[in-house]
């Protein structure tokens, strides 16, 4: 049985405008049994959260990390955490 996690992932770089928020939410629809969302925040980054199985989760975050996401992606910083739920499907904010 798999265990849930929480994932907040801030990435940075050239990743908004280039459709970032839309392909992240494709992405945790294709690894199945996510939740959670994808927003701009002020500062240009893009704040990732999503809740799951840790693979799903790990599978996001090892795509957010590499060279198939659009735009440009400089970094990445991720904290784990245990799910605290309230999400209905993967939404783009």
């Amino acid at each position: 049985m798999s265990e849930d996690v929480r994932l907040v992932a801030w990435v940075r770089g050239h990743v908004q405008g280039v459709g970032f928020r839309w392909f992240t939410r494709a992405k945790a629809l294709e690894l199945g049994g996510l939740s959670g969302f994808a927003l701009n925040l002020a500062d240009g980054r893009v704040q990732v959260v999503a809740e799951g199985p840790r693979e799903g989760c790990q599978g996001l975050l090892d795509w957010l990390q590499g060279a198939d996401t659009p735009g440009r992606v400089d970094g990445v910083t991720e904290i784990w955490d245990t799910p605290r739920g309230g999400y209905d499907g993967f939404a783009i904010r």
